[in-house]
């Protein structure tokens, strides 16, 4: 007798159709502990994009987040804070924090533009703690021209099973 994810109960059976659906690129830790992540194609994109696409998104972000770490400004940043007693940060937002908010605009910019029209949607890695590229694959009855809304209501419907 074959073992059903009835058999476990209907969370576990969520989790795992869930977990059918989700790609993820882990963390490069082999340079030290930069926010990097592996460029190693995924066997299971293969079919629903070219490698070059995966390419430029996981080469852009590691690019950006090279910039967000090792920038002077940074550096400059966290010496006038401390002479401030750190209420520097009251006045302005942190390099980081700006850098953060551009990525998360990239990520959003690729998933309008090329991600979801193909059935997939990047979750950004911040959203998992800069630990992983979530790469979330919707099934055929998702409707990929959902508005900004039913994107993120329907992100949170498939990944709510973490």
């Amino acid at each position: 007798m074959e073992p059903s994810c009835h058999s476990n109960g209907p969370t576990s059976c969520q989790q795992q159709q869930n977990q059918a659906k989700k790609i993820f690129i882990q963390r490069d830790y082999s340079a030290g502990t930069m926010i990097k992540f592996q460029t190693k194609f995924p066997a299971e994109l293969e079919g629903l994009i070219e490698r070059q696409h995966f390419d430029h998104l996981v080469n852009t972000l590691n690019k950006m987040y090279h910039q967000a770490e090792t920038s002077w400004y940074s550096y400059f940043e966290s010496c006038l804070a401390c002479l401030s007693a750190y209420l520097l940060y009251i006045c302005i937002e942190t390099h980081f924090s700006r850098n953060m908010r551009k990525i998360s605009a990239f990520i959003d910019n690729q998933n309008d533009t090329f991600w979801e029209p193909r059935g997939l949607h990047v979750v950004d890695p911040i959203e998992r703690g800069l630990r992983v590229i979530e790469i979330v694959i919707r099934s055929p009855t998702e409707n990929p021209t959902n508005n900004r809304q039913g994107k993120k209501s329907s992100n949170i419907e498939i990944t709510s099973g973490l």
